[in-house]
Order: structure tokens, then sequence, then C-alpha cells
């Protein structure tokens, strides 16, 4: 009695070789000279003096019943094991546990299948979320839900012009004088920031526990594809049918 996942390799292969297969015969059938045949034979009227012409033959290259059988041949083996793999699925199933702790019980393995690949999205999806600016120091703020920023002040300035004397004036020279703009402060920026993105802590903790689950999941499809599987028999049955058997 093979295990499902023996089954499951096989089955993999042999839908391949049977398409091929199945393709190349399909192709045959198609071309209707493969399956005549002829014999020709020629009696002169005057059989002692008359011309003699040779036999002419052509010989049937394909039979309708040979390539039913080695279509019958292949299609029965993929189908009973499709069959096998089909049965086997619907009674393999395995728990999802995560350290210690069963976090999802008796799952089929169709679902895990499904499962495994939906989590893998689910990574890929936390692992995009934005972190906020670790050069700023986060808290969270009741009022907005979001996370706020600590309170910073800057100056603001205005610029003035300014007249500085070089040289006072003299009875020969007037004064010499230079225009320049200066800063003023004028106030203060009080700034806070928020934001709405994940805190980094969070984030890789939600990652941790999702891989974590990721390996659970491939235990737990590894456990339910070790199920001893009957070998199962569809096509004889499908076929007598079909054929009248």
């Amino acid at each position: 009695m093979p295990k499902l996942n023996q089954v499951n390799a096989i089955v993999s292969a042999r839908k391949g070789e049977v398409e091929k297969t199945i393709t190349e015969l399909y192709k045959l059938i198609q071309k209707e000279t493969l399956f005549a045949g002829r014999e020709r034979t020629y009696r002169p009227t005057d059989e002692v003096g008359g011309q003699k012409l040779p036999a002419e033959s052509q010989r049937v290259q394909q039979r309708a019943d040979d390539l039913i059988r080695q279509a019958r041949e292949k299609w029965t083996e993929v189908w009973n094991l499709v069959f096998t793999q089909d049965v086997g699925n619907q009674l393999a199933k395995a728990d999802v546990v995560v350290d210690g702790k069963t976090i999802l019980g008796n799952v089929p393995i169709t679902f895990l299948l499904y499962l495994d690949k939906q989590v893998n999205d689910l990574e890929t999806f936390i692992g995009k979320l934005p972190t906020p600016d670790p050069a700023e120091e986060w808290m969270h703020d009741p009022n907005t839900g979001l996370l706020r920023s600590r309170a910073t002040e800057s100056v603001k300035t205005s610029k003035e012009p300014t007249v500085i004397v070089k040289y006072e004036p003299t009875k020969e020279h007037p004064a010499q004088t230079e225009l320049f703009t200066k800063d003023i402060p004028v106030g203060t920026w009080t700034q806070i920031l928020y934001s709405g993105s994940l805190p980094a802590d969070q984030k890789n903790a939600v990652l941790k526990r999702v891989r974590k689950l990721q390996d659970a999941i491939k235990v737990a499809k590894e456990q339910a594809n070790l199920l001893d599987v009957e070998r199962q028999k569809a096509a004889d049955t499908v076929f007598a049918f079909v054929f009248g058997e």
C-alpha cells in the first residue's frame, strides 16, 4: 500500500506522459488514409494472349482498435492514480502545531496546501508594511490611535535690513555705511509628528509568528501525506460502460 506522497509524485510525472501520448494518438486518428487498405488484381479478357499486370496492394497502417488499446492503457494508469490521489486527499488530515500548541486541528490536506500559499502571501504583505522613522522617539497617542513623536521646537526668524557704519563722517568725507540683512527671532514653531505605520518591534514579532506558522503548515503537510492509501480503480468500469463490455 503506497503512501499518499508517493502517489502524488507519480501522478505529476504520469500526467505529462499520458498527455503527450494521447496527443500523438489524436493526430493519427485524423489521418484517415492510414486506416485504409486495398488489394487489386488484374485478369485480362484474353487469358492466353492478353497483357498481364501485377497485383496492387496498400497495407492498412493503423487500426482503430489498436489505438483504442494504447489510449486505454495510458488513461487507465493515470485515471486510477488520480482517483487514488483524490481518495487519499479526502482522508489525509493533520494538526497544525506551533510551539506545542495546536493552532488548527484535523485539517484536510487540500486546505493545508491552500493555506500554505495564503500564509506565504501574508508574510509578503506584512513584510511590506511601513515602519516609523527610527530617528524619532515614538509613543502611542490614545486620542488618535496613531504613533506620536515628542514635541520639538524651532525658532522662526525674519530677515530685517540693518545698516552698519564702517567709517564715521569727517569734514572731508561722508560716513561709509553697509546695508545687510539680519535674522531676527520672531517666534517659535512647535512640531509633533504622527505616523500610521506599524512599530518595527511589533512588525518583527508578527513576522516571527507567521514564519513559525509556515514551518508548522509544512510539517502538517508532510504528516498528512504519509497516509497509507489503498489503490483505487475507476478506469475499467468507465471503459466497460463506454465500449459496451
